[in-house]
Parts: C-alpha cells; structure tokens; sequence
C-alpha cells in the first residue's frame, strides 16, 4: 500500500511516499480503507521535532481518519466491511492515517454522518474530540455559564466555540481581526482580537478558559476566571507549574492530552447531523501533495482544518 513516511525529522520535504505491507487487524481492531486524513499542528510538530512521544523515524503520521471498514478482527461486533467510519487512532502511539489502509480499535471510530464527505469528517476527530473533552468531560460546561477560548479561530478553537454553545453556554473568543466574522457565524457572542488588545485585562469573571497557546499566556489567562474557575491548557509540558500558580489566585488549571474517546466520537456525530457542528476546511491536498499541507500548516495562520485525501 502507498503510505507517506519520513526517515528523518525536518521539514516538510522530509516527507516521501513509500510502500508498505497492508496491515492486518488484531482482535477488537478494524482495517480502514482511509479516504481521507485530517491534519493537525501535532503532525508537524512529531515531523520535525524530537522527543515528544514518538521514537526516532521512520514512521507514518496522522491521527484523524474517516473511510470504510475493509477488515474486521476477531471479536469486532460494532462495525462490518463496508461501514463508512470517522475517528482519531489512539493518540499519541495509534498514528499511521497517512496511508491507503491503517488499522484501528474498533471503538476508535463512529459512524461518519451522512451530511458529511469524507473530507469534511476526517476533518473533525482529533481537534473536535480535544475541544469536547476539555470542555464537556473536564470542565463540564454547562448551559449560562461563559467561556474564553483562545485561537478561537483554529483547528481545535473553531469546534470548541461551536460545542461551548451547543452547551449553552456564552463564548468569548480571541482571534485576529479578519477572522471575527468567522466566528460571529460560529456563533461567538463577543470576539477580541488579541493583537491589539489585552485579553487579561479585557476579560473577567469566566468560568472555563480553554488555552492551545503557550504558557505565558495560560498564566495571564488566569486573572480572567472567577474564584474557583478553571483553565484547561492543550500544552501537555511545560516548565510552569500551572496548577500551583492557579492555586495562588483560587482558580484551578490543569494540562489535557486528548484520548481516542467512542462516546465522544459518537456525541460529536450527533451535533452534527443537528447541524450543530461543522468543519471549516482550510485546504484539502492529494496524498502526493502532503508537504504542501504540511508547509501550509507550519505557517500556524490557516482557519480550520487541513485534510489529505487518499484516493
């Protein structure tokens, strides 16, 4: 099968197309034929960086995969060949969606929503499962309370400000200028653009802030919960003690790392076909034009999500 490999970490030319043996499903797995992947920062990052959680290439990349079901394993009662099935592989050790074929728990994936292709669904596990576990499971956001949600126009940040006010709730999001419209359409109820103002100093009394930034400005999100308010970061590291500099103020804050969740894949397919969610998709590349994607991605200013497409 065509798979995209890298020998070696760089930048997006390090990525080459190989063949590699079609894999085999083990019990509980299935084999997904992949129609498309979803791209996320994490890919580029593992594609040029050392010591995150991957060991030393070679290895395949991609996370997000939506496709049919071409193998089950032993034991699979969910899913039958020819399924049309959306997921996220598991995260950080699951990865391999760049390829004609990649095997999967069967309960990594759900079933794709008709209203979607599947570049649209490959464009929503990784990123939409973060923004539902850090805002559902972690801070359980319920219906009047307010978020703040920085890169409110990203991957991650355009699916948090639809899932926050399919809970109800009342959504702050930070965003350069010509992507405020954007995110009135998603729904946002105020937007601040963050080049020209101070959004610690603008902002008080939230409940939840949902931060994919860095650091620093967790630590200046702070200032912005009200007393026993939380912060959840997407920096899964850091050199800053998060938890106890939120202590200092009487707010919390925790780091998350996103999990291959079928109930969570399955909740985001029912905000779906309600018309509660949608992807924007920023590009949509061939499985030949990868490190295009990729460069595009490096750049960190795409709104949405890009996705490959393996036919």
């Amino acid at each position: 099968m065509r798979a995209i490999s890298q020998h070696t970490l760089g930048g997006p030319e390090v990525l080459t197309e190989v063949r590699l043996t079609r894999p085999t499903p083990g019990p509980g797995e299935v084999l997904i034929r992949v129609r498309a992947a979803g791209l996320n920062p994490t890919d580029w990052k593992h594609r040029a960086i050392a010591g995150l959680f991957l060991p030393a290439p070679p290895f395949v990349l991609g996370w997000d995969v939506s496709g049919e079901v071409a193998e089950t394993g032993i034991g699979v009662t969910l899913w039958q060949p020819g399924d049309e099935l959306f997921g996220m592989l598991p995260y950080p050790n699951g990865h391999g969606a760049l390829a004609e074929y990649v095997v999967g728990p069967a309960r990594a994936f759900a079933r794709k929503p008709a209203a979607l292709d599947h570049v649209q669904a490959a464009a929503i596990p990784l990123a939409a499962l973060t923004a539902w576990q850090a805002l559902v499971d972690t801070a359980e956001l319920r219906a009047r309370q307010r978020v703040l949600i920085h890169a409110a126009a990203g991957g991650v940040g355009h699916f948090a400000v639809q899932i926050a006010k399919a809970r109800g709730a009342y959504v702050i999001g930070t965003a350069s200028a010509p992507n405020h419209e954007f995110l009135r359409g998603l729904g946002a109820d105020e937007v601040i653009d963050y080049r020209t103002t101070d959004v610690a100093e603008a902002v008080r009394d939230v409940d939840t802030v949902l931060d994919s930034i860095d650091d620093d400005n967790s630590i200046r999100s702070l200032r912005t919960l009200r007393p026993g308010g939380l912060l959840v970061t997407l920096r899964a590291f850091g050199a800053v003690d998060l938890a106890a500099e939120a202590s200092k103020l009487g707010v919390r804050a925790i780091r998350m790392l996103v999990e291959d969740d079928h109930a969570g894949m399955r909740a985001l397919a029912e905000l779906v076909e309600s018309g509660r969610l949608r992807p924007t998709i920023a590009g949509s590349f061939p499985l030949t034009d990868v490190a295009k994607a990729h460069a595009l991605g490096d750049t960190g200013r795409t709104v949405g999500k890009l996705v490959v497409t393996v036919p």
